[in-house]
């Protein structure tokens, strides 16, 4: 079979790669439909994530079909469409019973397309498939599904859920990416007063307005239009969706007192924490790993139609065109690309809507 295997900063390719097969009763290969490309393989081919050793497969997002499962798989079969998570769950051990699936000491976590190989491929072996896939039903579309694997639970868990939004609350995201996205879309579902939309791009700000932002600024304007619409008090929650260390900063810089960062993105480098002026704010500062405990729940409402996930999807392509997507994707200032699938309804031409 073809898989997008890593090589080393910077290389990256579409090759021949060994079929997978059950290793363990607990696994499943799954026939990929849909995949998409994440930040963080873009992270990943940057050198950021030193623990993807060469020779990886990448990815962690798909949705597909069961074609074999170990002895041990009890709820999906051969033949189910299933959404495969970013998150494997062993089940067991102490993180996974309290629900914090991403630091499961049990084999799991986020090891697709991370210790093992991913979903970027013909095939996959999903590990613990009865805890990290989900049966699709037949009326969500591979392209709205296949968000579900990552990016929304992400910015629902890691931004909206641990920043504590609540009603009457002024939001901030920094970052208009698809995480950041996201998260003002799952922001909205908690009706802030207002959520305030960051980032250097003009169509990502006219995206974030789409999805339910109701102010938009570039990083130099951000701390001046916080203060204005909050009496100079300051934003009651600050998401990071880019990460990097300047977007970090503004966010703690934009945070009322007693208010709440909540850091989303991914850092590949260190960043300063003033806490000479912050140590008397009161300011609550979360990080996280996606534990993807929400996903059922935001299957369930993308079934109702409550959530906008194929809204973020800007260009489609064949799965044999890997490359090619990545080079979209890694270009989203030039190209417009906000989330890019491969493969699903739509794969059999390429749609690059115009910047």
């Amino acid at each position: 079979m073809k898989g997008f295997v890593f090589h080393g900063p910077g290389q990256a390719s579409w090759q021949d790669v060994p079929d997978p097969a059950v290793k363990e009763p607990t696994d499943a290969i799954v026939k990929v439909g849909a995949v998409s490309i994440c930040g963080t393989d873009l992270h990943i081919l940057k050198g950021d994530v030193p623990e993807v050793r060469p020779g990886t497969v990448l990815g962690h997002e798909a949705v597909g079909e069961v074609v074999e499962a170990g002895s041990d798989v009890r709820t999906v079969r051969p033949g189910d469409r299933v959404l495969l998570s970013c998150i494997s769950s062993c089940g067991r051990c102490r993180f996974c019973r309290d629900g914090s699936y991403g630091q499961c000491r049990g084999g799991g976590g986020w090891i697709l397309g991370h210790l093992v190989d991913g979903t970027q491929a013909e095939y996959v072996r999903v590990p613990f498939a009865d805890l990290s896939a989900y049966p699709l039903p037949g009326a969500v579309r591979s392209e709205d599904a296949v968000l579900l694997a990552d990016i929304f639970p992400t910015s629902y868990e890691v931004g909206v859920l641990n920043g504590h939004v609540r009603p009457g609350d002024t939001v901030a995201v920094v970052g208009a990416g698809p995480i950041g996205l996201a998260a003002i879309a799952t922001a909205g579902l908690f009706s802030p007063e207002r959520i305030i939309a960051v980032d250097l791009t003009p169509a990502r700000l006219e995206a974030a307005r789409h999805l339910g932002a109701d102010a938009v600024a570039a990083a130099d304007e951000a701390c001046d239009l916080v203060a204005d619409l909050t009496d100079g008090l300051g934003a009651d929650v600050v998401m990071e969706a880019v990460g990097v260390p300047e977007s970090f900063e503004l966010c703690t810089r934009m945070v009322r007192p007693g208010g709440h960062v909540a850091n989303i993105g991914v850092h590949g480098r260190p960043a300063t924490l003033h806490l000479e002026e912050l140590w008397i704010k009161d300011v609550t500062i979360t990080t996280g790993l996606v534990d993807t405990y929400s996903t059922p729940t935001l299957l369930r409402m993308t079934v109702a139609g409550r959530l906008p996930t194929g809204q973020l999807v800007t260009h489609t392509f064949p799965l044999e065109h890997m490359e090619e997507a990545y080079e979209v994707f890694s270009k989203a200032g030039e190209t417009g690309a906000l989330k890019v699938v491969l493969g699903g309804e739509q794969h059999a031409e390429v749609a690059v809507p115009t910047a």
